[in-house]
């Protein structure tokens, strides 16, 4: 091989192997610093209260004091009346995490104590201050086989810069001289809880927690969406960037989309708690996988058209735009069969979604035997534009259509005028297939979010290749246990 041609075949290969290494995200979610510190809030008021209600060992051991000799002693029933966590933040670790300090932590705790010096023993109660405690947890970002986020603590330290002991009893000034034994025993025992604590919170509290977001939701009986991470977390210097898949699917049988996403080029914004960017991608595959379930298809007959319109779907009210139609099937009701030849393909710029859908019209004569008689196969364009807006946490739209434009694309009954039609066509567009679409869109495509989770103040911005929403943030808790 030639050093030309072994070139050429060396930068095809890497250009392969680039472009199956890069998985641009169908739809990406943006955790602002004051949405991550907004969630920090709701979890430290739930670490506060589990560190409440810390089990603390008893204590026991010897020691010496001078000019009194071998004393032994068990602190018991120690009972943590409070634990404060009153200053902590959390920030963002660029491309490894998120970091919580907690700073001027404070604790209080009741116990029992008892002694033996010789021949005398004494039994008493104390209390025990903890003051200026520093708590530094590190938390890693990860994802699942499955796709789903997943969280842990890769570090945790605890540091007690304070201990106050008071014991009460019969020689409670005596006792208080063994202070420092018991002190530096409790605090060693302290850290070490706090630590072991936060651990198993993270994995029995935050990480279930996590679980809950969504990797697929299913929309309908036809479609579903598929929110699966495809990377993990990353954490920049300003926010918190999750990548989803963002594709919708087919339920029937799930294909292959012949298009792939396009990079979304998130604007600065940090004005909410979180952003959603749904790109072009996203919504084309709702038109794919619907377009391949089947479900673009839309008929109808005199039965469906409502009286208000005025008119009845049969061959009589057609004749006249078509009078070959009398001779050929006199006064027979009509069927209208609409269907879109392929998927639907939208664009999404500053300007807002526009769309130019193509429709098949296939009108048929149903016959006295029930059987259908082809008729004319027209095609049916138009512009379309979208108004999108959030609610309930679903992504929710209506349709707005111009002006139609109609071409024929085969006749069984002859030549004739298509514009003759277009003002009945316009009539059923409008007035039936349009509010069964806008229907089914004010149902809206679910946001992938955690349970227990509202939006609110919702913005909408269209930006090239994608839809932003931005949205501020309200967790429901459930009942504390």
């Amino acid at each position: 091989m030639g050093a030309q041609s072994l070139a050429a075949a060396c930068g095809a290969l890497a250009l392969c192997l680039a472009l199956t290494g890069a998985t641009n995200p169908g739809f990406m979610v943006r955790i602002t610093q004051s949405g991550l510190d907004y969630a920090h809030q709701q979890g430290i008021a739930i670490l506060e209260k589990e560190l409440a209600q810390l089990k603390l060992p008893d204590i026991s051991g010897d020691f010496r004091i001078q000019h009194v000799g071998k004393v032994h002693y068990e602190i018991s029933r120690l009972d943590l009346r409070s634990f404060s966590l009153p200053y902590s933040r959390i920030s963002l670790v660029p491309n490894v995490g998120l970091q919580v300090s907690i700073s001027n932590a404070f604790a209080e705790v009741d116990g029992n104590w008892r002694v033996k010096i010789y021949f005398i023993r004494d039994h008493g109660s104390f209390d025990l201050k903890v003051e200026n405690v520093y708590i530094k947890i590190n938390l890693k970002l990860g994802s699942n086989a499955s796709g789903k986020p997943t969280i842990d603590t890769s570090d945790c330290s605890t540091r007690i810069s304070k201990v106050r002991v008071h014991f009460w009893g019969k020689f409670g000034w005596l006792y208080n001289l063994f202070y420092g034994a018991v002190e530096s025993r409790f605090r060693n025992i302290l850290e070490r809880k706090v630590c072991e604590n936060v651990v198993t919170s993270v994995r029995s509290e935050l990480q279930p927690y996590l679980q809950t977001l969504p990797v697929t939701a299913r929309i309908d009986d036809k479609a579903g969406i598929d929110y699966s991470l495809v990377a993990p977390p990353t954490a920049t210097a300003q926010s918190l960037d999750v990548d989803l898949k963002g594709e919708f699917f087919s339920l029937a049988h799930r294909s292959t989309v012949p298009f792939p996403p396009l990079a979304l080029a998130f604007p600065p914004d940090h004005d909410r708690m979180v952003y959603f960017g749904a790109s072009s991608y996203f919504f084309n595959t709702a038109g794919f996988a619907y377009h391949a379930a089947g479900a673009l298809v839309f008929e109808i007959t005199d039965s469906v058209i409502p009286k208000s319109m005025g008119f009845h779907l049969n061959t009589s009210t057609f004749s006249a735009f078509i009078p070959q139609l009398e001779k050929m099937y006199p006064d027979m009701p009509m069927k209208l069969r609409l269907s879109a030849p392929s998927a639907p393909f939208l664009n999404i710029g500053p300007g807002g979604l526009l769309l130019k859908p193509v429709v098949d019209i296939q009108a048929y004569a149903i016959l006295p035997s029930s059987s259908l008689a082809p008729l004319f196969l027209l095609s049916l364009t138009s512009n379309v534009s979208a108004v999108i807006d959030v609610k309930l946490g679903h992504i929710v739209g209506s349709l707005n259509m111009g002006r139609l434009r109609l071409s024929l694309k085969h006749s069984d009954v002859g030549t004739f005028q298509v514009r003759m039609l277009q003002s009945i066509m316009n009539t059923i567009a409008s007035s039936m297939l349009l509010p069964q679409l806008n229907e089914r869109l004010a149902e809206g495509f679910p946001l992938p979010l955690p349970d227990r989770i509202q939006l609110s103040n919702i913005l909408v911005r269209f930006h090239q290749n994608f839809l932003l929403l931005g949205a501020d943030v309200r967790y429901q808790p459930l009942e504390w246990r």
